[in-house]
């Protein structure tokens, strides 16, 4: 049987992930009720991780643990990556001793390369072009919350980053409706928009693209490698802040979503991400869960 990868939500058919989304619930729930599940006794989950991490970093090493297996932390500057080495012959090396590898990177085509040459399966933990975990986790949320999300209205308002990426391919996935507001010079990736399929529309008209939302979601406006343009992006996105009154135009019992970190003032307000509408937190939860789904997927096949 070939290697899987999960370097984006389209490595995956839709079915998969609406499997992978139903299984997390699952152990979610076995684990509320105290069973004891190691289906990766003995396994090893390499983590090559060049850029810093809460979520990620926590949830895959206490997925493992859990799951029975370990994980072992390669931190930047710690392997001959570092020095030089090429990927090709690196992933040759730890593919050969590891059961999989996560990578958490800026460079995209870094983690095509390795995934490439690996012989284990290679997770994408976060590039500058996608972060797919996280989406899992989020779908895991929302149907934990509102049941399924197909059909659904989903507004994305701020960056046309990562994040917005992997939610542009999780509308051509799991059949939503996916709403962008960004500013002009911002906008999403257009191959990657052209790739849903008419599933995701761009707006630069953040309150158009709120109103009626089943779901608002946003995300910092700078990201990792980007703080040397905060001053100029708070002046591009100031429009795009998810506010009482930008929540107020969404559906009733719309819920929000932040990946996190988040920096309350700036692209969510205090009361909103506080707020009844709010299920950052189990976002964050369920990032375990969903990656423990996920890991399971690809390994104990």
């Amino acid at each position: 049987m070939s290697t899987r990868h999960f370097l984006t939500l389209r490595d995956l058919e839709p079915a998969e992930l609406e499997g992978l989304v139903d299984r997390a619930i699952a152990l979610k729930r076995e684990l509320q009720q105290g069973q004891r599940y190691e289906p990766l006794r003995n396994r090893t989950l390499a983590m090559i991780f060049d850029k810093s991490s809460t979520r990620t970093r926590l949830s895959f090493e206490v997925a493992m643990t859990q799951f029975g297996g370990s994980a072992v932390y390669l931190a930047p500057g710690t392997t001959q990556l570092g020095r030089g080495e090429l990927v090709e012959d690196t992933a040759r090396v730890i593919s050969r001793m590891a059961d999989a590898v996560v990578i958490r990177t800026a460079s995209h085509g870094m983690v095509e390369t390795f995934a490439r040459y690996s012989r284990v399966p290679v997770i994408n933990g976060l590039t500058d072009d996608y972060h797919p975990c996280q989406l899992l986790a989020d779908m895991q949320t929302f149907k934990e919350h509102r049941g399924p999300i197909r059909g659904r209205r989903v507004a994305w308002l701020g960056d046309g980053n990562n994040m917005c990426n992997s939610w542009i391919n999780a509308a051509w996935a799991f059949g939503f409706e996916l709403r962008i507001a960004t500013p002009e010079a911002h906008r999403p990736d257009r191959a990657v928009m052209d790739s849903a399929q008419g599933c995701a529309t761009w707006n630069e008209d953040a309150v158009a693209v709120a109103r009626g939302a089943d779901l608002v979601v946003t995300d910092t406006w700078a990201s990792m490698g980007q703080e040397e343009e905060k001053e100029g992006r708070v002046k591009a996105f100031d429009a795009y802040r998810v506010d009482g009154e930008m929540m107020a135009l969404a559906a009733p019992d719309a819920l929000f979503m932040h990946c996190l970190p988040a920096y309350r003032g700036y692209e969510v307000s205090e009361d909103v991400l506080e707020g009844t509408h709010s299920v950052v937190w189990d976002q964050a939860e369920n990032r375990l869960h969903a990656q423990k789904a996920l890991l399971e997927f690809l390994m104990v096949r």
